[in-house]
């Protein structure tokens, strides 16, 4: 597999519809102010938080999370807060949330993504999940985001949360959307874990 530069992530993105909305570079100010950087760069593409969800993981008394049987009543949204730097969620100290992409993803059989944390929210204790989204899957990620610190943590809405990586191979005997995979076609908000 061999890893995407910026002109093969932009054909794609262009002539093949794999990134919509996109943005042909990297974009760290809007109306004078300066944002999480998004968009195209050298061997990626950092995508945007949407600021139409973010659900934490609420404090319970008792119980377990359970991806066989995951129990929604455990999730609590996050309001969506405003000031002079921008729209954020605020997570809590050693908080786990759930997010939405604001880029819709529509990857050819011969492409996969590998999402990752974007440095500035690294070291601010804000870890992303590393997740794949194989060869032609489709739809708005679901993101996965912990606050590592003891202290509220912001994650910018409109702004750039994490970067993908593109790997092109050969075609796959069968791709995500030909075996029917769980994920396929997600919309814009939060899927939770299925089996």
């Amino acid at each position: 597999m061999t890893l995407l530069c910026d002109k093969e992530i932009a054909d794609l993105a262009i002539n093949h519809n794999m990134i919509e909305p996109f943005v042909n570079k990297i974009v760290r100010e809007e109306n004078g102010r300066k944002v999480l950087s998004y968009g195209l760069g050298s061997y990626g593409y950092d995508i945007r938080l949407s600021p139409s969800q973010c659900l934490v993981f609420g404090r319970i008394d008792a119980g377990d999370t359970d991806p066989k049987n995951f129990n929604q009543d455990i999730l609590r949204p996050v309001q969506l807060l405003k000031d002079d730097r921008g729209e954020y969620f605020l997570i809590p100290p050693y908080g786990y949330c759930l997010g939405v992409a604001e880029e819709r993803l529509e990857l050819p059989d011969n492409v996969t993504v590998v999402a990752m944390g974007k440095s500035s929210y690294a070291r601010t204790g804000i870890i992303a999940n590393i997740t794949p989204a194989e060869a032609g899957w489709c739809g708005h990620l679901t993101l996965e985001i912990s606050n590592a610190t003891p202290l509220f943590n912001r994650i910018y809405a409109n702004e750039g949360i994490i970067q993908l990586l593109f790997y092109q191979g050969n075609p796959c005997e069968t791709t995500y959307h030909k075996r029917k995979g769980k994920y396929q076609d997600q919309a814009k908000e939060i899927v939770t874990c299925k089996v």
